[in-house]
């Protein structure tokens, strides 16, 4: 029998270790992230707003606008942006014990769990744990190198993938929330807000996607779903309204094609409104 003196020591090894192995990830994570000069993430109340469209053109207009930009999409189970981007065929070439990230227009890096599955059908199953883990290693593990932006295109709703972006990167500089005008929309949209809040997580902005129907042959403008419900929401909760992008059927001709829109069609109504909803981004001081 061991005494237990040598008990002691045999069972604090593991724990030791496992210790070890934490402080190497974070050491290696801060390392990865203090080359990123902004950390904005891209939330949503609820599903079917087009949150990954919005992160996916903003990530687009702060890269034409001359910034470096990368585009993490920690969106698990619905993993949308590589299709956005054009880039779903991409492959993640090996590159020892890092991943590279891959490219998209205007010099765009982008990283996603899309890449890394066999077939774009297949479903994954994961509990929080392993999504945390997998998160930690798109930020701390793939080679984003320097970075003026990094967007964080986050699932819908306040669960697992937000909360573990926001305790992994500690010093995230703000969110940007989408929403639609539709009240229902509107109210999930009050708790993403305040879910921020509990976090100590500055939101730069709300916009309203889908706001009125611009005729691209007249310029008539419709409001299909109402509009004006996300800049009443945002004035009652006291924090910045980014802008109106009206409904175009080119974003989702673009979205179906994998066609990035505001690279394709940049003249447009909405293209526009994310040109215009970037600006206060870009005003954001260098840290």
């Amino acid at each position: 029998m061991r005494g237990p003196e040598m008990a002691d020591q045999h069972d604090s090894a593991p724990a030791g270790a496992a210790e070890r192995d934490r402080a190497a990830d974070q050491e290696r994570l801060a390392a990865r992230m203090s080359l990123v000069g902004r950390k904005i993430l891209v939330l949503s109340g609820k599903g079917g707003v087009g949150k990954s469209t919005v992160a996916a053109n903003l990530a687009l207009a702060l890269a034409a606008a001359g910034r470096r930009v990368g585009l993490l999409d920690v969106d698990i189970h619905g993993p949308s942006i590589p299709q956005l981007l054009r880039v779903d065929g991409a492959g993640i070439p090996p590159s020892g014990d890092v991943l590279q990230p891959v490219a998209a227009a205007h010099g765009l890096k982008v990283m996603s769990i899309g890449f890394l599955l066999a077939n774009r059908d297949d479903a994954v199953i994961w509990r929080g744990p392993l999504k945390m883990s997998v998160i930690r290693q798109f930020l701390a593990d793939v080679d984003w190198g320097p970075l003026d932006v990094l967007v964080v295109d986050c699932p819908p709703g306040t669960g697992d993938e937000p909360l573990s972006v926001v305790q992994l990167l500690g010093d995230a500089d703000g969110a940007v929330v989408v929403t639609t005008p539709q009240d229902l929309a509107v109210a999930d949209v009050r708790r993403c807000v305040r879910f921020c809040e509990q976090l100590n997580l500055p939101v730069l902005g709300v916009i309203e996607n889908m706001s009125g129907f611009v005729c691209p042959a007249c310029g008539h403008r419709t409001d299909i779903f109402r509009s004006g419900g996300g800049r009443a929401m945002a004035a009652d909760l006291g924090v910045p309204f980014l802008g109106s992008v009206p409904v175009d059927p080119g974003i989702a001709e673009a979205g179906d094609a994998g066609a990035p829109y505001f690279q394709d069609q940049p003249h447009t109504p909405s293209a526009r409104a994310f040109a215009m909803a970037v600006l206060p981004l870009l005003a954001l001081e260098s840290p």
